[in-house]
């Protein structure tokens, strides 16, 4: 077998860290590595300095270690399990296993968390800061989004705020249905929900943290948990709102450190999907989507 069908074979089969020590052997052998063949003490030498380059290996340096806390099912206070430790039975017969299945959440809850379309900048106010031309044909595109889908919504909550509200007027015209009802909320307006970390110095907000942080928070409390046990189907609501509300919810929602909301992006119009499981699961199926827009639609202002 010649020498580079040696080196493909062991490339090929071996693969990474092993490979890269058996041909350096094989290189060696061969007096490819500059030296004589019979020279055996250098060659030795240099392939221990390869070997010490290679970490060792063994099954459990392999295995990721987990890292964080472990899932918490009972983030929202609504675990079943957990509501009913400690609660006074109401008769000696009553059969505690089936109290708490009647208590079990049945379905799913499908959270489209829309970020506002462009908006004017300059305005003096909030009455001012409505939507650019843009803007407006950024909510009709993300309200034909919706529609396409094909999804039966059961409300759709917005922020007071005029951007939101607009956005949110515009999307409730495409979506399927004899109408789904629009709810507006204070608790769902622009924040500063928590100091960001890694800290940043060209944002500063408008509100001191502890103001805004227990407003999103409690929108958060409210908006997103698990469903009712009294709720037979899955539901889809949309909440109409802002980038840094939405980046919030992520993190608290997954469980992810919330003061790292800054270091993702939304862009205008865009979907986050949040899925939360009877079990307490929750899953996010799309972090800012806007690929239904077209490249020169998107903007992030």
């Amino acid at each position: 077998m010649s020498y580079r069908r040696t080196l493909k074979l062991l490339f090929g089969v071996a693969g990474g860290s092993a490979a890269l020590v058996l041909a350096a052997a094989a290189a060696d052998s061969h007096g490819y590595l500059g030296e004589q063949r019979g020279d055996a003490a250098d060659r030795w030498s240099r392939l221990t300095v390869l070997r010490a380059a290679q970490p060792a290996w063994s099954p459990a340096s392999h295995t990721p270690v987990p890292s964080g806390h472990a899932w918490d099912f009972n983030w929202d206070k609504r675990d079943p399990s957990a509501l009913s430790n400690g609660k006074k039975k109401e008769s000696a017969t009553e059969d505690p296993s089936s109290e708490q299945d009647n208590g079990k959440p049945k379905a799913t809850r499908n959270i489209l968390l829309i970020r506002h379309s462009q908006y004017n900048l300059s305005g003096n106010n909030d009455k001012e800061r409505i939507l650019t031309p843009l803007g407006r044909e950024q909510a009709e595109l993300t309200g034909q989004r919706l529609a396409a889908l094909g999804l039966k919504y059961d409300v759709l909550i917005h922020s007071s705020m005029a951007r939101a509200t607009e956005t949110a007027n515009i999307i409730s015209k495409h979506l399927p249905g004899p109408g789904v009802e629009l709810l507006s909320c204070d608790l769902l307006r622009e924040g500063a929900p928590i100091e960001p970390v890694p800290p940043v110095t060209h944002w500063k907000p408008d509100a001191v943290y502890h103001e805004d942080g227990a407003r999103i928070e409690a929108a958060f409390r409210r908006y997103i948990h698990r469903a009712d046990p009294k709720q037979k189907e899955d539901s889809y609501e949309i909440i109409v709102c802002h980038a840094n509300v939405i980046r919030y919810f992520v993190c608290r929602a997954l469980q992810f450190p919330p003061e790292g909301w800054l270091r993702m992006g939304l862009n205008n119009g865009s979907i986050t999907w949040l899925t939360i499981r009877p079990s307490g699961r929750v899953a996010l199926r799309t972090l800012g989507d806007a690929g239904f827009m077209p490249p020169d639609k998107l903007t992030r202002t």
